[in-house]
């Protein structure tokens, strides 16, 4: 990976952070608009770029609002970056639609699962409202962006090559 490729992940993961401080209302002060960043990487970058964005944009989300569930934030890190480069891959490969819809379903309900065994079922129940508004305004700001600013952004970060 060149320094170039590293700079502009760098530049993602800083969106990623300014979404961090934009929380959505929810018992968790985590839940945060930092994931759409992490969406567009996966997309314009690749998806391990994406993943990258993606864990680093969630801890940074969890330092910001206090680490309420504290190295449980870990968990989800790794979660978040699986999920951001399984959207990668499937939107890459041109499966666009089944991308929103896996991260939505998958950020929303599945990756808040473990908590109804390392915690308790009202407490996933608790979650999920929260989880479900952030990840759909996160969702839609990619799916509203993603049309518009891939086409420009590969013209100009992969322009002769230069993130290749």
């Amino acid at each position: 990976m060149n320094v170039r490729k590293i700079s502009t992940i760098a530049i993602f993961i800083a969106l990623s952070a300014v979404g961090a401080m934009i929380k959505v209302p929810s018992p968790i002060g985590s839940m945060a608009l930092d994931s759409f960043p992490a969406l567009l990487a996966a997309v314009i970058l690749g998806p391990v770029s994406g993943a990258i964005v993606a864990g680093l944009g969630h801890i940074i989300s969890a330092f910001i609002g206090g680490m309420a569930l504290g190295p449980f934030h870990f968990l989800i890190m790794v979660e978040m970056a699986v999920l951001v480069w399984m959207f990668g891959v499937l939107y890459v490969h041109g499966k666009k639609i089944g991308a929103f819809f896996l991260f939505f379903i998958g950020n929303a309900f599945i990756l808040a699962l473990p908590f109804v065994f390392l915690v308790s079922l009202e407490f996933y129940t608790m979650l999920v409202p929260g989880l479900t508004g952030a990840t759909a305004i996160n969702v839609v700001l990619a799916a509203l962006l993603l049309p518009r600013l891939e086409p420009v952004l590969k013209k100009v970060i992969l322009k002769d090559g230069i993130l290749e």
